[in-house]
């Protein structure tokens, strides 16, 4: 070839994965099939497994749209990264609560976050690893960043899977179902009933009772099993990764394409629906290429907004515990 002018080493569409564990490969293998990302940035501390990994996706790249995928042990390699996406941590086993994770993993935190701010310092992040709350908050914390440009994946793969539960129920696709779990991304996630919709008909508006303890037609059951599903999925097959890996490129695309699109995600919530504590929890956000830029001030009735606000003193008291 003859080189009329070289290509920019930067592509604007860049983004890194830390931590490349069944939820790290299910993010990559999701933006990556998706054509999302121009450069995927593979980052784990063991060598052998980041190669395999990398030469594993490198390998089927004649079959996505053009993308750079490459992985190292250095965070150097992630300089310039418009995203970067955390899962590093210890997983969750069967029978663990997610909170119990956050005193190790917060630890693992300390080393990473610095590292990808010192190499992209205008980067948003996105984290993942559990407790995705708690730790979307130290990832503030530690970075220094505006609180706009740290997101948690949140309850957006809990507001999916109660959106599907409610497809299974009324025997449609889930793409007409509109429901949202707000709050902690965890047992005292918060279903909001009182907007869950098909096709802009409110359930509610049918039958008042629905999601009450009034409600003969238990429709409260779907979101015990939204709960209960990584747990149940965690029992079967040992670890979650499809759906939040599919969670994780939504979200993803988003960020790079400025789409403004509305996602339940863990953002700083201090100040939203009178909330005094300095946590982040899961309201529904629009996301662009800034990270968060708005924060959907759902109508809550009372009972929702009371849940809320003691999911957020729960967790405030879990983070007073931690040394950031």
């Amino acid at each position: 070839m003859h080189d009329f002018e070289l290509p920019s080493p930067l592509s604007g569409g860049k983004v890194t994965i830390v931590g490349l564990g069944h939820v790290g490969m299910a993010c990559a293998i999701s933006i990556l099939s998706q054509n999302i990302a121009s450069e995927l940035v593979l980052v784990d501390r063991n060598p052998d497994k980041l190669r395999g990994e990398t030469l594993d996706l490198q390998h089927g790249l004649a079959f996505v749209r053009n993308a750079q995928v490459y992985g190292d042990t250095q965070y150097s390699a992630t300089a310039g990264s418009k995203l970067c996406i955390v899962t590093a941590g210890v997983p969750q086993g069967p029978g663990d609560s997610r909170t119990s994770l956050a005193p190790k993993n917060l630890e693992i935190f300390k080393e990473i976050i610095p590292r990808l701010v010192k190499y992209s310092p205008e980067t948003i992040l996105l984290i993942v690893t559990n407790p995705v709350d708690t730790l979307a908050y130290a990832a503030w914390k530690l970075s220094g960043f505006p609180a706009n440009r740290v997101i948690g994946s949140g309850t957006n793969l809990d507001s999916s899977r109660f959106r599907f539960l409610l497809s299974q129920r009324l025997k449609v696709v889930p793409s007409i179902c509109h429901g949202w779990i707000i709050g902690e991304h965890g047992d005292s996630s918060i279903p909001i009933w009182s907007d869950a919709s098909l096709a802009g008909v409110r359930l509610r508006d049918v039958d008042s009772r629905v999601g009450t303890k009034k409600d003969v037609e238990n429709w409260s059951q779907l979101h015990q099993e939204v709960v209960g599903s990584a747990q149940e999925i965690i029992k079967l097959k040992g670890y979650t990764s499809w759906g939040i890996g599919l969670s994780v490129a939504a979200l993803t695309r988003a960020i790079l394409e400025n789409s403004q699109s509305s996602y339940a995600v863990s953002t700083l919530v201090q100040g939203i629906h009178d909330i005094s504590e300095d946590v982040f929890l899961s309201v529904p956000c629009i996301l662009g290429d800034t990270g968060v830029s708005r924060i959907i001030l759902q109508t809550l009735n009372s009972a929702e907004l009371a849940d809320l606000h003691n999911c957020a003193k729960s967790l405030y008291e879990i983070q007073k515990s931690l040394h950031f």
